[in-house]
């Protein structure tokens, strides 16, 4: 791979997410160039590129990994090609990117992260709110003790996804409210009580075809601090994207912790009375890709790493445990 010019990368499918997440970042931040994009249909993958003036198309996800003129990979396929994806991307020598969540479940997780050792190369999780300034924001608040002893969190991230063919319906795919929205509440609970949780029971509403609609949680970390998490994909409430921390000293509101660069709010309430902040970040796809280039470029630190999203997978495992009287999520690709 090239020390200079900005990082090649390509892209794996045709996904909705990819010009937000990735498209418009690189053209605002510079240090990364969209070379190749491949899909299953060919054709699908020409008028994408004609859309979005990718320069070149590979005929087959094979042959985008084989691209000697891409460095890294984008990976937004749906939940269930992440793990196959990633690791022939990583055989290919290709650092990847790979769209939240990281796998199908904790097992296909531990051999994406076992394959990015082997590789030496970089593996994120394009868990993009956690390099807004936002969450670091939240965080010192809560470490500087403002809040006094922290007794419970919560997140929720609630959607209205109304299209009943979208893949996220789909159970062969490893769709459901908490694998698309729910990862969020889970990393978010995890990073922001800086421990691990265990699953203390949860209730799912689920479709015909086996895909939870909506979920709710509740988890409970070291030190007495209890949580809860509610998801949808559909639900009484249509949208609703918040999380919260109590403490003993007073309590902290967030409005939005996912894309806070749209607009946010962030409101702290204790004896000394109530503030609102809005935190200055630029947008948290653009500072994502910072992070990704920093990373492959100089061997920079990011907090989205493998053994992160396997953590991350054990919990939403554990939650779809609970939420099935113990029947596992999905079965091993």
């Amino acid at each position: 791979m090239r020390d200079e010019g900005p990082l090649r990368l390509g892209v794996l499918g045709a996904a909705r997410i990819t010009p937000m997440a990735l498209l418009a970042p690189a053209r605002r931040v510079g240090e990364a160039t969209i070379v190749a994009v491949a899909a299953r249909d060919p054709e699908r993958a020409r008028r994408f590129a004609r859309r979005h003036d990718v320069p070149r198309v590979c005929e087959s996800y094979e042959a985008l990994l084989a691209d000697p003129e891409v460095d890294a990979i984008y990976n937004p396929l749906p939940n269930s090609l992440h793990a196959q994806w990633t690791m022939r991307a990583l055989a290919a020598g290709k650092h990847v990117l790979c769209e939240k969540p990281f796998a199908s479940n904790a097992a296909e997780a531990e051999d994406m992260a076992a394959a990015a050792r082997r590789s030496g190369l970089v593996l994120m999780e394009a868990f993009h709110y956690r390099y807004h300034a936002l969450f670091e924001r939240t965080r010192a608040i809560v470490r500087a003790g403002e809040l006094g002893r922290v007794t419970r969190l919560q997140a929720h991230f609630c959607i209205p996804l109304l299209r009943s063919g979208d893949i996220r319906y789909r159970a062969d795919l490893a769709g459901g409210a908490l694998m698309d929205t729910g990862c969020y509440a889970v990393h978010w609970l995890r990073h922001t009580a800086e421990a691990e949780p265990t699953v203390e029971r949860a209730a799912a509403r689920w479709t015909r075809g086996g895909v939870d609609r909506w979920l709710e949680a509740y988890l409970s970390f070291p030190g007495g601090r209890g949580a809860r998490l509610t998801c949808a994909l559909a639900s009484a409430i249509p949208l609703r994207i918040g999380a919260g921390i109590d403490g003993d000293a007073g309590r902290l509101r967030i409005l939005n912790f996912v894309l806070p660069h749209f607009h946010h709010r962030l409101t702290v309430t204790t004896r000394a009375g109530r503030r609102r902040e809005r935190v200055a970040g630029e947008p948290t796809y653009d500072a994502q890709l910072r992070a990704f280039v920093a990373a492959v470029r100089h061997g920079a630190a990011f907090p989205t790493t493998p053994a992160d999203a396997v953590a991350n997978m054990r919990v939403i495992d554990a939650i779809y445990a609970a939420a099935r009287s113990g029947t596992p999520p999905f079965s091993r690709a």
